[in-house]
């Protein structure tokens, strides 16, 4: 799952960054891989760290499904948009998410995504679904959104922002198009510690995303849009749980890989599990935000 080169790392390092294209070019080609080893029900963490409640699943497989859909339940929970609210889902997978946000809430959902492939999952899940007439999808490049100023209630992010080669760039644009007050929640992937340049290269690779910042880094791009912090929680835990779960599945499920996309994927991934794994346990955090436009 290799990216190729476009633009440079904002930091020091000069490393090449990923643009919309070759993301989207990533989830094209093997979105159906990532849907074999980090579950199918969305494309997002997943929450195998339950709170207060225990739910018995009896595969990896339905854990993994099990968990995103505890953790899409969650995220709609955080933000809760009012009835009739438009929310922008802002790198919205294969559309799961944004149907349930609709239907629980009674929002409008519009959804964006770089992937063509996940265009087109995201209408076959939109058929015949109770919220479909409240939910639409379109390619859409979170860098350069493509709505109005002021032209969303409130909007949401689930783990696209780690993918984005200028993260500040994305976040001015989600201000832009929110109405004052409205309200921005977001996942994002930040650093701990300091990982070998083969962890670092792993992760990058699979997830075809620029170098990960940390944490204050994060803070600073947001604050810096202009948006207010209303809320920030750690769930590190899942990010670290859901790439061992990933790991294993990718190892259970070789034979299918090796089918569906051939021995070659299979050669240039397998050295990259390990040092990948050991990224995510040892210097991957993860992060809820809440964010707020000022204003009314």
């Amino acid at each position: 799952m290799a990216a190729n080169d476009h633009g440079t790392d904002p930091g020091t390092s000069g490393a090449p960054v990923p643009g919309p294209d070759e993301v989207g070019a990533m989830y094209d080609q093997f979105g159906d891989l990532l849907a074999m080893t980090l579950g199918s029900a969305a494309v997002h963490i997943g929450m195998l760290v339950p709170h207060g409640e225990r739910t018995p699943v009896t595969t990896l497989v339905g854990l993994a499904d099990l968990a995103q859909d505890r953790q899409t339940e969650f995220l709609i929970d955080a933000l809760h948009p009012k009835p009739g609210a438009h929310v922008l889902d802002i790198g919205c997978g294969t559309g799961g998410p944004a149907l349930r946000l609709a239907e629980r809430t009674g929002s409008r959902v519009s959804g964006i995504t770089v992937s063509k492939r996940q265009l087109a999952q995201c209408e076959e899940r939109r058929t015949g679904h109770p919220a479909a007439a409240r939910v639409d999808f379109a390619y859409g490049n979170a860098m350069a959104l493509g709505h109005a100023d002021a032209s969303f209630d409130a909007a949401w992010s689930i783990d696209c922002l780690p993918h984005l080669s200028d993260r500040p760039l994305a976040l001015r644009e989600a201000l832009r198009v929110l109405k004052p007050g409205g309200q921005l929640l977001c996942t994002e992937f930040t650093l701990r510690g300091t990982p070998t340049e083969a962890q670092t290269s792993a992760y990058r690779e699979l997830w075809a995303c620029p170098p990960l910042r940390s944490f204050t880094a994060l803070v600073g791009d947001v604050e810096e849009a202009g948006f207010q912090v209303v809320r920030v929680q750690d769930m590190t835990a899942n990010a670290v749980l859901s790439s061992e779960l990933m790991t294993a599945l990718y190892q259970d499920r070789r034979a299918e890989i090796e089918e569906r996309y051939g021995k070659e994927v299979l050669a240039r991934t397998d050295p990259l599990m390990g040092p990948y794994r050991e990224f995510c346990t040892n210097h991957v955090g993860y992060h809820l935000m809440l964010l707020r436009k000022p204003g009314a």
